[in-house]
C-alpha cells in the first residue's frame, strides 16, 4: 500500500506538468484522488484559488491572481474595462472585481470568488480587439488596450466618464496611441462622436 507521501509527491508532479494549476475535475481524471487533494491543501502544499480551482503554494506568486483565476473558471470570457485597463497599465483606478465581457447570447459563468462583473458585447464587438497573453501559464483573453479605451466610453454610464477620459491621456502619454486604432474600435462601439472631442484636445 503506498504511503500518503508517494501520492502527495505523484500529486505534485501531475500539477507541475501541468502549469501548476488543476481544477479539480482536472486533477480527478489525471487520477488524484479527493483525499490526496484535501490532504495537500490541509498541509499547505495547494492553495484555493476559487472553488474547485488549486495552485501548487511552491510557484512564484501570480502577477496577476485574480485574472488567472477567472478565466479558468471561464475561459471564453474576455478581461474587459477597468480591468483590462488595469493590465494595460492606463488607469489610477483599482478594480474591486473583475469584469469580463460576454456575447450577449451567453449565460454568465458563475464564480462565487473573485468577485466578477459581466457585461455584454454585441457579436462584433466581443470578438474585436481581443489579445492572448500567458499569465502565469494560463492563457487569458483581454480586450487590447485601444479597444478598452473605446469600451470605456460605450460603458460611460456604467463605470464613469471620468474613467474612459484619463484611460485615453494615460493612453496617449504611453505613447501607444494610435488614432486610427481607436476610432476604428470606436466605430465598433459606436461612439466616434463621443471618442473625437476628446481625443482632439490631445493631438
Amino acid at each position: 500500500m503506498r504511503k500518503t507521501s508517494d501520492r502527495s509527491e505523484e500529486a505534485q508532479t501531475i500539477f507541475r506538468n501541468h502549469g501548476g494549476i488543476l481544477r479539480m475535475r482536472e486533477a480527478l481524471e489525471f487520477g488524484i484522488t479527493r483525499t490526496t487533494l484535501y490532504s495537500m491543501f490541509d498541509s499547505g502544499l495547494i492553495e484555493r484559488l476559487h472553488r474547485g480551482l488549486y495552485r501548487l503554494t511552491d510557484l512564484p506568486s501570480l502577477g496577476n491572481p485574480d485574472l488567472v483565476a477567472v478565466s479558468g473558471k471561464a475561459p471564453n470570457a474576455i478581461i474587459c474595462l477597468i480591468s483590462a485597463l488595469a493590465f494595460h497599465e492606463i488607469t489610477t483606478h483599482i478594480p474591486h472585481e473583475v469584469q469580463i465581457g460576454r456575447s450577449r447570447h451567453t449565460r454568465p459563468p458563475r464564480i462565487t470568488y473573485p468577485p466578477t462583473g459581466t457585461f455584454y458585447f454585441s457579436e462584433q464587438a466581443i470578438t474585436s480587439g481581443v489579445e492572448k497573453h500567458l499569465i502565469d501559464g494560463t492563457e487569458v483573453r483581454i480586450f487590447s488596450a485601444a479597444k478598452t479605451v473605446a469600451d470605456c466610453f460605450k460603458y460611460r454610464n456604467k463605470i464613469g466618464l471620468n474613467v474612459a477620459v484619463e484611460a485615453l491621456k494615460m493612453f496617449h502619454e504611453s505613447r501607444r496611441l494610435i488614432p486610427n486604432e481607436i476610432m476604428k474600435f470606436a466605430a465598433v462601439c459606436r461612439v466616434e462622436r463621443v471618442i473625437r472631442p476628446y481625443l482632439g484636445t490631445l493631438l
